[in-house]
């Protein structure tokens, strides 16, 4: 096992691409961290290159997260990874898996489509529509299709005077044609992530904001902390990560009076917050996985 070789998808020098690359490379004596921004495509000789490396040679990729910022240019850059696929290498998570998530509105109907209970969300490209679904929920959350930790996203509540509700929908539509939109849920300052590991349910903690922003996340200021597990959030969120076939996956759940919904299931998962929260390295835990994924 200590002959493979595994190469790290994900941004070189942040913190969860390394400690994943600092696992690969203990049990393994290889480190091959890779910027999908200088990989190449030879489609004639049906080599994926990355600085000297054939990444079609490798025995495993191990995707941590594929661009700083989501975007449609993502999706180009997990299809190149499709051609290692094809040529043997196994991909954790698998590039079609993660496809589907990246972008939001492709997560939103599989999940629709699977009954996992998620908030009222409407998605149009229609002005009248927007600002309907504004007045119809009260507070309403427009979020961008490719987006990561909130960026991008914004509240807006019919207590507007009407032409300050229609300007921030066109603000937003600026960069978002197409609009995604949710009932703001009220998340008593906190959401959860329940972590998964090949299926299996590894281990769940809370985001707690610490201060007004109407969402928990780490760039709004909001910290991780452990979480008394449920049974009824970890069945929806097994349920909600069961459709998307991903080896490593965090989904992100709220506790409502109605019962847990699903906000999203995440295309790469996150080590952080598993960490602070309750104590897990995933890092280390995702490289025995895949080692032993690859060696049976």
């Amino acid at each position: 096992m200590a002959d493979l070789k595994l190469g790290v998808v994900g941004i070189p020098g942040k913190w969860s691409t390394e400690i994943l690359a600092d696992a690969v490379e203990a049990r393994t004596g290889h480190r091959i961290v890779i910027d999908m921004g200088q990989v190449g495509l030879d489609l004639a000789k049906q080599r994926l290159v990355y600085q000297d490396h054939d990444l079609c040679t490798l025995d495993g990729i191990i995707v941590k997260k594929i661009a700083g910022r989501y975007c449609p240019n993502t999706l180009d850059r997990l299809e190149l990874l499709r051609v290692a696929e094809q040529a043997g290498v196994r991909v954790f998570s698998p590039a079609e898996s993660i496809i589907r998530l990246v972008d939001r509105l492709s997560c939103t109907v599989t999940l629709q489509k699977g009954g996992i209970p998620m908030p009222e969300t409407r998605v149009t490209e229609d002005l009248e529509m927007a600002i309907t679904a504004i007045r119809d929920f009260g507070s309403a959350v427009f979020k961008p299709l490719y987006s990561t930790k909130a960026r991008g996203m914004c509240l807006i509540n019919s207590v507007s005077d009407p032409a300050t509700v229609a300007a921030k929908v066109l603000e937003f539509q600026k960069d978002n044609p197409m609009m995604y939109i949710q009932k703001e849920i009220a998340l008593q300052g906190r959401d959860l992530g329940l972590v998964f590991l090949g299926g299996k349910y590894l281990g769940g903690y809370a985001r707690v904001s610490q201060n007004d922003s109407w969402n928990t996340t780490t760039h709004s200021g909001g910290h991780y902390t452990s979480w008394e597990s449920s049974d009824a959030v970890v069945d929806v969120a097994s349920r909600a990560q069961a459709l998307f076939n991903m080896d490593f996956t965090t989904v992100d759940v709220a506790e409502t009076e109605g019962g847990p919904v699903v906000f999203e299931v995440s295309a790469f998962g996150g080590f952080r917050g598993v960490l602070d929260g309750i104590g897990i390295n995933a890092a280390d835990l995702y490289v025995e996985y895949v080692m032993n994924e690859l060696s049976g």
